[in-house]
C-alpha cells in the first residue's frame, strides 16, 4: 500500500543510557526506565546505547516480532491532563444534552415528566439529531484552524470560550421565568450553535493532542524484571492512549446522571448550571498546563497543498506518486510542488484512513438512537420513580467496566495467543455488535406494542390518562441489554476509528484527518434527521429492524471491502517516525508561531534552560 521511505537525512535523535530497572506505569505499560536530565515525557526510544541485555533498545527482527509478546511503553503524565480536559469537556457535553430529549419533546407542566418547548417526539429527535450534526460538522473548521493557523493548543483555548458562551445562554434561558416568557427556544437554537462550535474545536485537536504526549514511534527490544524480552510497542501504546481517552469520555457522559437527577427534582437551570462549571474547571486544566504539553507547529497552508495534491493525482487518473517532486525532475516538471516525496507518502496513508471511514455513517445513525429514541421508548415503558432519560447511562458504565477488562486481560490474552486483533478486525466487530443493539432494541418496542394499556399508542390512548401519565405495563429494565450492546460496539468501532485516524495521518494533518473521523458521525446524524418521520407509534419496530439489517450489511462490506489494510497496518506506521517533531506548548506563542523560530536565535538566550532543552530534544527535522 504505503511505498518505503527513502534518502531522508539528517533526522535529530537523542540517545540515552538505560537505568537497569523495570516497572509498570499506571496506564498498565511495561517499561524500563531511562535515566536523563530531560523528562520523560520528552524521550526518544533509545537505539543502540547501553544495554540490560543483548540487543536491549534495538529494533526487532522479523523473527523477534512474530515471536515476542508486544507490549505498551509508558506514557507520560501530559497524556493524562489533556485526558482530564476531555473529561470535563464530555462533562458538560452530556450532561447538557441528556435532558434535550425531555425538554424539546414535552411541555412545562408542573408535576409531569420534566419539559419545556412541548414540541413533540419527532421534533425533539430531529433537533437532538441536528445538535448531533452540528458538533460533528464543526471539527473541519477547528482542523483548518489548528492545522494551518493556530496550532492545537490555541485553538482549543480560543474555541473553549465560545463554548462557555453557549453555557451561559443555555442555563439563563432554561430558568423557569424564561421558559414562562417563550424565550427557551430562542436560547435552546443559540447555545446549540454555539456549543456545537465550540465542540468542534475542540473535539478535533484534542484527540490528536492526547497522542502527540507520546514521542515513541518504533518498535524496540526491552528486558523485563522478569527477564521476559519483549517489544515495547508505539502501536500498542497510541491504542492505549485511546482506550484511556476514551474511558475518560464515558465517565464524563456519566454526567447524564446528575443532570437528568436534576432536571427532575430542580429543574432544567439546574441541570445546565452543572456542566457550565464542571466546562470551567477544565478550561482552568488547559490553561495552568501549558508548559506541560507536547505539540507540533501549524505548517501553513498543508490542507492547502494536500488539495492539490490530490487534484493532480486526479488528473493522472489517480495516481497520487505524480503529485512527487521527484517525479515532477525526472519526467519533467509539469506542476508546481512545494513539498517533499515523503509528504505525498503520508498523504496516500491518510487517504487510507479516510476511504476506512465511509462505512461509518452507518454506525452511528445506530449510535444516536441511544442518545434520543431510546429515551422516548424508555417513557413508554414502568420507571418505578427514576428519570425515562437516566437509562442511557448503562451506556458509559459498559464502557468505564469493558475498557479496563478489555486492555488489560483480552487483548493481551490474544497477544500472547498469537491472534492478531487489528484495526479493521476490531472495527467490524463493531458493527456486528451494533447491529445485535437494533435487533435487541426491536424486541423491546415489540415487547411494548405488547402490553396495555395502550398497546401499539403507548402514552397515546384515553386509558394513559391526563397527560399519558400512564405508560405500557413492562418494566423499563428490559432496556437494559440494548445499551449494553451499543456500549460495547463503541469500544470495538468508535475508539478503534479514532487510533485509526491518528495513526494513518501525516504529522501535519493529524486535527484536520481527525476532524474527517468525526465528520463521519455528522453523517449518521444526517441519516437519524432522515429518519426522524419514521420515529413514531407503531413505526419504531420496523426503524429498529432496518437499522439492524442495515449495520450487519455494513460490517460484511466494510470487511470484505478493507481486511486487506490489516497486512499493511505496520508498514503504514512506520511513516510516523519521519513525520515533524513536537515542541513543548509553551514555546508556540497566541498566534500559533514558534517562538524560537519566529525570534531568530537571539531570542533563545531569554527562554528558560528547561525550554532550551526541550527545544533540542524536539527540534525540527531537517532533510535534504
Amino acid at each position: 500500500m504505503s511505498e518505503r521511505v527513502g534518502d531522508l537525512a539528517g533526522i535529530h535523535s537523542t540517545e540515552v543510557a538505560p537505568r537497569k530497572e523495570s516497572f509498570q506505569d499506571m496506564a498498565g505499560g511495561t517499561v524500563v526506565s531511562d535515566a536523563n536530565t530531560v523528562p520523560a515525557y520528552m524521550e526518544e526510544r533509545p537505539s543502540d546505547s547501553g544495554s540490560l541485555a543483548p540487543f536491549d533498545g534495538d529494533e526487532p527482527t522479523d523473527e523477534e516480532k512474530a515471536t515476542l509478546r508486544h507490549v505498551g511503553d509508558k506514557l507520560p503524565w501530559s497524556t493524562f491532563l489533556v485526558a482530564i480536559v476531555e473529561l470535563c469537556e464530555r462533562f458538560a457535553f452530556y450532561g447538557l444534552s441528556g435532558p434535550f430529549q425531555n425538554y424539546i419533546q414535552k411541555p412545562y407542566v408542573k408535576g409531569s415528566t420534566p419539559g419545556a418547548l412541548g414540541l413533540g417526539q419527532s421534533s425533539a429527535t430531529g433537533l437532538g439529531d441536528f445538535f448531533q450534526f452540528w458538533c460533528y460538522v464543526t471539527p473541519i473548521l477547528g482542523a483548518v484552524v489548528a492545522d494551518q493557523f493556530l496550532g492545537k493548543y490555541n485553538t482549543i483555548l480560543y474555541f473553549s470560550l465560545i463554548y462557555i458562551t453557549g453555557l451561559v445562554i443555555l442555563f439563563t434561558t432554561a430558568l423557569p421565568v424564561s421558559i414562562v416568557g417563550g424565550h427557551a427556544l430562542g436560547g435552546l437554537i443559540s447555545s446549540m450553535i454555539l456549543i456545537g462550535i465550540g465542540t468542534g474545536g475542540i473535539k478535533s485537536n484534542v484527540g490528536p493532542l492526547i497522542a502527540e504526549q507520546y514521542r515513541g514511534t518504533k518498535q524496540t527490544i526491552k528486558t523485563i524484571k522478569s527477564g521476559e524480552r519483549v517489544i515495547v510497542d508505539p502501536a500498542i501504546t497510541i491504542q492505549r492512549i485511546y482506550m484511556i481517552f476514551y474511558l475518560c469520555v464515558n465517565i464524563g457522559s456519566l454526567s447524564a446522571i446528575a443532570t437528568t437527577e436534576l432536571e427532575l427534582h430542580v429543574g432544567f437551570w439546574a441541570a445546565y448550571l452543572l456542566p457550565f462549571l464542571m466546562f470551567c474547571v477544565g478550561f482552568c486544566v488547559i490553561l495552568g498546563g501549558k508548559k506541560f504539553y507536547i505539540v507540533r507547529p501549524p505548517r501553513g497552508s498543508v490542507i492547502a497543498h494536500a488539495f492539490k495534491a490530490m487534484w493532480i493525482a486526479l488528473l493522472n487518473k489517480g495516481k497520487m506518486d505524480v503529485a512527487k517532486p521527484s517525479y515532477q525532475d525526472e519526467y519533467g516538471r509539469k506542476y508546481t510542488t512545494p513539498w517533499n516525496d515523503h509528504f505525498i507518502d503520508e498523504l496516500k496513508r491518510g487517504l487510507v484512513a479516510c476511504k476506512v471511514f465511509i462505512f461509518f455513517p452507518i454506525y452511528w445513525v445506530v449510535y444516536t438512537q441511544m442518545l434520543n429514541n431510546f429515551i422516548s421508548q424508555a417513557g413508554q415503558m414502568e420507571l418505578h420513580g427514576i428519570p425515562n432519560d437516566i437509562m442511557q447511562n448503562i451506556d458509559p458504565l459498559t464502557i468505564v467496566i469493558f475498557i479496563p477488562i478489555m486492555d488489560r486481560l483480552i487483548y493481551p490474552l490474544l497477544r500472547k495467543w498469537g491472534i492478531p486483533f487489528k484495526p479493521i478486525t476490531r472495527i467490524t466487530m463493531g458493527f456486528f455488535v451494533g447491529s445485535l443493539a437494533m435487533a435487541y432494541a426491536a424486541i423491546v418496542q415489540h415487547l411494548i406494542y405488547q402490553r396495555g394499556p395502550c398497546y401499539e399508542a403507548p402514552l397515546a390512548c384515553d386509558a394513559a390518562g391526563p397527560h399519558g401519565a400512564i405508560p405500557n405495563s413492562i418494566h423499563v429494565a428490559v432496556q437494559t441489554p440494548a445499551y449494553l450492546f451499543i456500549g460495547l460496539s463503541e469500544i470495538f468501532a468508535s475508539i478503534t476509528g479514532l487510533e485509526y485516524a491518528y495513526t494513518k495521518a501525516p504529522p501535519s494533518m493529524k486535527s484536520f484527518v481527525m476532524a474527517i473521523f468525526l465528520l463521519t458521525n455528522a453523517g449518521g446524524s444526517a441519516l437519524g434527521i432522515a429518519l426522524s418521520p419514521t420515529a413514531k407509534d407503531p413505526k419504531l419496530l420496523w426503524m429498529y429492524t432496518g437499522l439492524g439489517i442495515a449495520s450487519f450489511i455494513a460490517g460484511i462490506s466494510f470487511w470484505f471491502t478493507f481486511k486487506r489494510y490489516n497486512a499493511t497496518e505496520e508498514e503504514m506506521n512506520e511513516l510516523e517516525r519521519h513525520g515533524d517533531r513536537a515542541v513543548p506548548a509553551d514555546m508556540i506563542d497566541a498566534t500559533g508561531k514558534n517562538d524560537v523560530e519566529s525570534h531568530g536565535t537571539s531570542h533563545k538566550t531569554s527562554l528558560s534552560n528547561n525550554q532550551v532543552q526541550m527545544a533540542a530534544v524536539f527540534g525540527k527535522d531537517e532533510r535534504a
